[in-house]
């Protein structure tokens, strides 16, 4: 989802409370190519213009959330993880261009742990640009304070050389490799190679037909893969960290659980169930958390 670091990790643990299909598949083998860094011009922008790509539209008043059971593999501590992505009717003037603003908030545990401003801006032929983002981390101690804030990986373009790169390609091409950011001096420099567009996937959001997938990786974190898969009309539906380009299996899956709108809040509807299932199995995970850790924050609740 927007906002979401494109690089997670973690170690996913199945539960049919959100439950979603996706067969694994190793992923095709494509001639290598270094990724491009499209030419940026403030001029191929037109202010106040929608950001209206089939396959990243940003409706202002939109609500993307997505939930998964996540686990670190580094430290193997667990928990119940919402990404939740909001479409503001904000903008921001960066490098001459009115880029959107959209708050991204991820909750481990009912915790808020990133709180992230990410920016983008569609040009005239309908490519979708990753202006930059305004990001924090924050870490707690056993008494739920806040001990210490993250801003790394925060970048604007034309701040310390920094270029924008896309986030969603106007037309779309199996293989096109191309730079998302490119902030060597903020160690920003995702790149994405789409590697099908015609992938349907099952997610508690919904039934997604003709979906592109990417391959994404960054040269800041050397040996990571996530993919993630867009759906038309809708954005990232399903996102899988730590992939194994081998099996094509992830550690962790993160599905698109809802979306919702300020004039229309079902829009989207969940199928039957999938909240109460979630509740259940996100009281469950937290309770085994707060056993571990030792500490006293709330488990948490899950609902639309």
């Amino acid at each position: 989802m927007p906002g979401r670091s494109p690089l997670g990790a973690g170690r996913v643990v199945a539960a049919a409370a959100v439950a979603f299909s996706f067969s694994a598949v190793v992923l095709p083998q494509i001639a290598p190519a270094g990724p491009i860094l499209p030419a940026f011009n403030p001029s191929n922008f037109t202010p106040g213009a929608p950001i209206n790509n089939t396959y990243f539209p940003l409706v202002p008043g939109t609500t993307y959330r997505s939930a998964a059971h996540t686990a670190d593999p580094d430290t193997g501590e667990s928990g119940f993880e919402v990404d939740e992505d909001v479409v503001t009717s904000q903008t921001r003037n960066i490098a001459g261009v009115p880029a959107r603003v959209v708050h991204s908030r991820v909750f481990l545990d009912n915790v808020l742990i990133e709180d992230t401003q990410d920016y983008y801006a569609q040009d005239k032929s309908g490519n979708v640009w990753y202006m930059g983002e305004s990001t924090k981390a924050f870490e707690y101690d056993d008494n739920g304070k806040i001990v210490s804030t993250d801003t790394s990986g925060s970048w604007l373009t034309g701040v310390h050389g920094a270029k924008p790169g896309y986030i969603m390609p106007a037309h779309p091409t199996v293989g096109f490799n191309y730079y998302q950011e490119f902030s060597p001096a903020d160690d920003a420099v995702d790149q994405a190679k789409i590697v099908s567009l015609d992938r349907t996937i099952t997610v508690p959001a919904g039934h997604f037909t003709h979906t592109i997938r990417t391959l994404e990786s960054s040269a800041a974190e050397l040996g990571v893969f996530e993919s993630k898969f867009y759906a038309p009309g809708i954005g990232p539906a399903l996102v899988q960290e730590n992939l194994d380009l081998a099996t094509g299996e992830s550690l962790n899956k993160i599905p698109l659980v809802s979306i919702t709108h300020a004039n229309t809040p079902a829009a989207v509807p969940l199928p039957p169930g999938v909240w109460t299932g979630m509740a259940g199995l996100a009281a469950v995970l937290c309770a085994t958390a707060v056993s571990r850790r030792g500490d006293r924050r709330r488990c948490p609740v899950v609902g639309r």
